[in-house]
């Protein structure tokens, strides 16, 4: 071997090697959807989409309707248009998502699966949901695990034992009464 292929070898081992466990920033198909808050005009949903607000809000379906939670003490329920049933939807792991702006600092849009990522196993013959609560400061706890994440920080353990941050999802918006979309 030639002294400069050696040497990119081992540029290449390094690189490798430098980050040690990562995990990805978005789970991929396990959530999907879109939601037009210019027709349904929800305000729980709205807070939540309104950048800088400290809102989070829980998102499931049950009997034809969308069932809004908030961080803050709102909820609503919102009947499916035609569109919206025809549209599809997945709402993450267990029929539960968490969207919002937080108070994070940069501005940025999450939305999270409500599952708790440690104790959740999809894989697993029992389903058993291990549901993220989400308290008024942005920070989400399994009551199984007792861990707390917090949402306004990508979902990252903040208090338990080390371990995986909550599963996080591709999400635009565009504004409070605007559009939303989940991938």
């Amino acid at each position: 071997m030639t002294k400069t292929l050696k040497t990119l070898c081992l540029c290449v081992l390094i690189a490798l090697s430098a980050c040690g466990d990562t995990q990805d920033l978005y789970v991929k198909g396990r959530c999907r959807l879109y939601f037009d808050n210019t027709t349904h005009n929800d305000a729980t949903l709205a807070t939540a989409m309104t950048p800088y607000s400290g809102a989070f809000v829980t998102i499931t379906a049950q009997n034809s309707q969308f069932v809004f939670t908030s961080n803050q003490g709102l909820s609503s329920k919102v009947n499916m248009t035609a569109v919206d049933t025809q549209r599809g939807y997945i709402l993450g792991m267990n029929n539960g998502i968490i969207v919002g702006y937080g108070s994070s600092v940069d501005g940025t849009f999450f939305a999270y699966d409500r599952e708790c990522p440690n104790c959740y196993d999809g894989n697993s013959f029992s389903t058993r949901s291990y549901k993220i609560s989400v308290n008024e400061f942005g920070i989400g706890t399994c009551a199984n695990c007792h861990r707390q994440y917090d949402l306004n920080n990508g979902g990252i353990v903040s208090k338990g034992d080390a371990g995986n941050k909550l599963s996080r999802y591709y999400a635009t918006t565009t504004g409070s009464y605007g559009k939303l979309n989940i991938q």
